[in-house]
């Protein structure tokens, strides 16, 4: 007698699909990003010269402009001049999440997303670090360093996972509560007016 394991329910996607889908999301989003930072990063190096700023409205000058900067730090400038300890960080975090994406359930497309903008945001300027030993910066908001799209992309991938952290926490204590519901306690008013 040959015993064989049940098939999936008619309407169920099998696994492989779902895993190859799931990959897909992360390359688009990923090599969107790197397109986006590095197409950036090279149009203003080709126009603007290192400390040179840029802005046609006169208005929105005092507050924001391209302004080119070489960056051998971290993200937004800090501890500059450690570009190969950074180079090195940012291939290790690129590791960690390539392996924390494959062990994501197949429904967490927010969470897919966050993950591709940090590993698009981290490998755009490990670009710039293998290719010149700097990553160019040239998103000037005053009061604040400059930074680039692959920056810009880390921190509102950081958001929604932190936004996506937050949901799940307020499903599970909504589902706590709901359960604390349907349970009545023992000495609550609809036991005793059933007991002896």
């Amino acid at each position: 007698m040959t015993v064989t394991s049940p098939q999936p329910q008619t309407g169920q996607p099998s696994a492989r699909p779902a895993r190859l889908i799931d990959w897909l999301l992360l390359i688009a989003v990923t090599g969107l990003v790197i397109l986006a930072d590095q197409l950036t990063k090279r149009y203003v190096a080709a126009h603007l010269s290192p400390g040179e700023s840029w802005m046609p409205l006169d208005a929105i000058e005092p507050v924001f402009r391209f302004t080119h900067v070489r960056n051998t730090g971290a993200a937004f400038g800090i501890f500059p001049g450690g570009s190969s300890v950074f180079l090195i960080i940012a291939v290790i975090v690129s590791g960690i999440i390539v392996f924390y994406y494959r062990q994501l359930p197949h429904h967490a497309i927010l969470l897919r997303l966050a993950l591709g903008l940090q590993l698009g945001g981290a490998l755009g300027n490990v670009i710039d670090r293998v290719r010149q030993g700097y990553v160019v910066d040239f998103l000037h908001v005053e009061y604040w360093p400059v930074f680039n799209v692959a920056d810009s992309c880390i921190v509102v991938g950081v958001a929604l996972l932190a936004l996506q952290i937050l949901l799940e926490e307020r499903r599970l204590a909504r589902d706590q509560e709901g359960a604390g519901e349907d349970a009545a306690p023992a000495d609550s008013p609809e036991k005793n007016a059933f007991s002896g």
